[in-house]
């Protein structure tokens, strides 16, 4: 068994247009990979670069339903240990919007696996709450949340882990 995590999110837009959101590299440099962007489509059986420097591999697209991507876990040196897999699933609803799901498994059941998985659930769970913001009202609300991005670097898990002062 391995640790893994599930966020989800109504977004108040068409499937058609909330996948396009993930699968578009202006557009998901728009409220996602804002510093340094995505470097291309997300098309099956390619690797993308987000953040101008992390690897992520597009296992499977299916348009308007299902992406499955993969990258690096690292280890307590931030060094790539192991891979993770994420899943992402677009729900057409009855109102008009569009159910957003996104999983990701494979963590190793240790102690830096289970911190490592923590921070990537609040990094999806956030990403979420962007796509919303932007896709629905045009705010960009990553501009100034991470003090790395602020200095344009991508955000780190320092960012997370420092203390008021």
């Amino acid at each position: 068994m391995s640790l893994g995590f599930r966020v989800s999110g109504r977004i108040g837009k068409p499937v058609a247009d909330v996948f396009d959101a993930v699968v578009n590299p202006k557009k998901l440099s728009g409220y996602f990979t804002t510093v340094k962007g995505a470097s291309a489509p997300l098309v099956a059986g390619t690797t993308v670069t987000w953040w101008g420097e992390v690897p992520v591999e597009v296992d499977a697209v299916e348009k308007d339903r299902r992406i499955l991507l993969g990258w690096d876990a690292t280890d307590e040196k931030g060094k790539p240990a192991y891979k993770t897999a994420i899943e992402m699933k677009f729900e057409a609803l009855e109102d008009g919007g569009t159910l957003v799901s996104i999983a990701e498994s494979g963590w190793q059941e240790d102690a830096v696996g289970l911190k490592k998985s923590y921070t990537n659930c609040e990094g999806w769970t956030q990403m979420l709450a962007c796509m919303k913001a932007w896709l629905e009202y045009g705010i960009n609300l990553r501009d100034g949340y991470y003090l790395s991005e602020m200095k344009g670097e991508p955000a780190r898990e320092t960012d997370k882990e420092r203390k008021p002062s």
